[in-house]
């Protein structure tokens, strides 16, 4: 394991101070990342990658990894190995409102400040924690899906007939990371947060969001100080190495269980506030709007229960030979209890094996024999059902966005 790195002399002992009094040797924890031999693991000060291209996304996008869309990019379902479990860092989708930012570790700062906090600050005289800082906090290791709010997007159009606007993610922006950083609570409990708080909103680094001419600012968006206090981490390290920065290198936010966009990357404020917050990331997106809903509906939080074939759409499979279908199911709000498979578009349902229950907030693994006896086309289906008692439905009310499609997927295949 790699040592840690030495704390910045004006800034680690000014900011450890501010967390909770006493000397710096009774706040800071010991903490490494990874595991293996120290050569084998770059310094955490640093992010292990050098950028292949100019764009908005700057990590390797092989065609046979990745559909892209502009700042977006989708894992394929098709390249996923069921052997592994966790999404390896360079295979994760990508989900961007304008581009991706390279930060300079060196020079990174958090500002935390608000009403909220036992002693106010305003954002000029914000509490300042270095990377370093942070590196040098009791840390936390925590194995937790990561999912774009409108993954499955396209299917209100292809199964439902009711398109919605936005990026057309089948179901792979989707991935199971396992995180380190430090508990968000760590830290807020020694600056000491009042206990009327009400709200923390979290603002990324990355460039402002600009759309039809208005300039909404940085992405922002706020969550309650139950979850901040609850599970929310401060996240630098990605399955044991440093984040890259398409995934919020230097530091980001991680709210297991809940909406892609509720984990702001590239984070560099958070405000703790004793009224209810608001930004466009909650009011105006991120909530349900159109259809059926009521104009008051609240912003999303909690994912909904999914599950997806490891396997290309429109694959051919062999007539009359075993082939063991494989695929993951997920929940935001509990693990995964049960997957049902069917092979003739719903007809009948037969039970999947889990080979691998969810482990932590992580999605489960499943598979299930199939000997198709006749040739053509035919339509697959798969079907969870999480220990909340929540079941994918057949279809989703529309919503104009396009968010949390979470119904049973037709999985086209074809036999010969």
């Amino acid at each position: 394991m790699s040592p840690d790195p030495a704390p910045s002399p004006s800034l680690a002992r000014r900011d450890v101070l501010r967390l909770g009094g006493g000397t710096a040797a009774a706040l800071v924890a010991a903490r490494t990342v990874g595991s293996g031999a120290a050569a084998a693991t770059p310094s955490p000060l640093t992010s292990p990658f050098t950028p292949a291209v100019a764009g908005p996304i700057l990590k390797p996008l092989p065609p046979e990894w990745f559909v892209t869309y502009g700042t977006n990019a989708e894992m394929r379902w098709d390249s996923v190995d069921p052997r592994r479990y966790l999404t390896a860092t360079e295979r994760l989708f990508v989900r961007n409102h304008t581009t991706t930012p390279t930060i300079d570790p060196a020079s990174y700062t958090l500002r935390i400040f608000g009403d909220g906090l036992a002693d106010a600050r305003t954002p000029e005289r914000a509490h300042v924690l270095s990377y370093d800082d942070l590196l040098r906090l009791p840390s936390r290791t925590v194995t937790s899906l990561l999912e774009c709010t409108g993954n499955g997007r396209s299917f209100f159009a292809s199964q439902q007939g009711t398109p919605a606007s936005g990026t057309a993610w089948q179901l792979g922006a989707v991935g199971t990371v396992r995180w380190t950083g430090v508990p968000l609570a760590t830290v807020l409990r020694r600056l000491g947060v009042r206990p009327d708080a009400v709200d923390v909103q979290a603002a990324g680094l990355d460039a402002p969001f600009v759309s039809g001419g208005v300039d909404y600012g940085r992405v922002r968006r706020p969550f309650p100080v139950s979850k901040a206090l609850d599970d929310a981490l401060l996240v630098y390290a990605m399955n044991g190495r440093p984040l890259l920065p398409d995934h919020g290198f230097p530091v980001r936010l991680l709210l297991p269980g809940w909406v892609g966009i509720a984990n702001i990357k590239w984070l560099g404020e958070l405000e703790v506030s004793r009224a209810a917050l608001t930004s466009p990331w909650n009011t105006k997106w991120y909530r349900m709007t159109g259809g059926d809903y009521p104009v008051d509906s609240p912003p999303l939080t909690v994912l909904p229960v999914k599950s997806a074939f490891e396997l290309a759409r429109d694959a051919v499979l062999p007539v009359g030979r075993r082939t063991v279908l494989t695929g993951r199911a997920w929940s935001g709000a509990a693990p995964v209890a049960r997957v049902e498979v069917s092979t003739d578009g719903g007809e009948s349902w037969d039970n999947a094996q889990l080979t691998r229950r969810g482990h932590g907030g992580g999605w489960a693994q499943w598979a299930y024999p199939w000997r198709p006896r006749t040739a053509g086309q035919h339509v697959l289906l798969a079907r969870a059902t999480d220990r909340a008692g929540r079941t994918q439905p057949e279809t989703v009310p529309y919503n104009d966005n396009g968010y949390l499609f979470s119904a049973v997927v037709r999985h086209p295949v074809s036999v010969a």
